[in-house]
């Protein structure tokens, strides 16, 4: 396995401790790790990275020019890494969401302040429609809709409950009488959804 940064960074250890006992303390690997670990590095470049001496260790010219380049390489790559998480944490861009009217105006407009709060970045793009919506077609990444899914290969995931009531105004039911059956309601003057998704008989 190819593990060069991880060499690199037992380089500078060494070069920090002046010592390959102290580095493979510090590391917490045995002294024979890292004097093979540093033979690999030496062996790969055909020069030699340390004058050694029974006191301590200096670098060659080829060793000063390795400890430069590998400090360098190492900081770049921490910087490339803090700034791909960064922006993976500020998200940003265009946002486009499909939903019935009376869900977006009374379950989504009083989320948006504290949304946009969180993601000043994103632009929240909404389309308010009772009418079920290509996705695809219309560009819509994420559409909430009320009732059973019908057999798609979309990602659904269900977020609550929505409870449905038949109401009627008292002088109403004292002229025309109170149904009683669901069956009764066909004898009654019903206002309900005419759109091409709602329910038989507008329920």
């Amino acid at each position: 396995m190819d593990n060069r940064i991880g060499e690199m960074q037992v380089f500078l250890r060494v070069v920090e401790a002046q010592s390959y006992s102290e580095a493979a303390r510090r590391l917490l690997m045995t002294p024979s790790t890292v004097s093979k670990l540093i033979g690999r590095i030496e062996a790969r470049l055909g020069v030699r990275l340390f004058e050694r001496s029974t006191r301590r260790l200096s670098l060659t010219s080829e060793g000063r020019m390795y400890h430069d380049k590998s400090v360098a390489l190492l900081a770049e790559l921490d910087g490339i890494e803090r700034g791909i998480s960064r922006g993976a944490a500020a998200a940003g861009g265009t946002i486009r969401v499909n939903t019935t009217v009376s869900f977006g105006i009374f379950g989504l407009e009083p989320l948006l302040p504290a949304f946009w709060q969180a993601h000043p970045e994103i632009v929240v793009d909404i389309s308010l429609s009772d009418e079920i919506v290509d996705m695809y077609l219309d560009r819509t990444d994420v559409a909430f809709r009320v009732g059973p899914l019908q057999a798609s290969a979309m990602v659904a995931r269900r977020i609550g409950v929505v409870k449905r009531r038949i109401v009627a105004s008292p002088d109403y039911i004292n002229r025309l009488g109170e149904p009683k059956r669901v069956q009764d309601l066909s004898r009654h003057n019903c206002l309900g959804f005419n759109f091409r998704r709602s329910a038989p008989d507008g329920l």
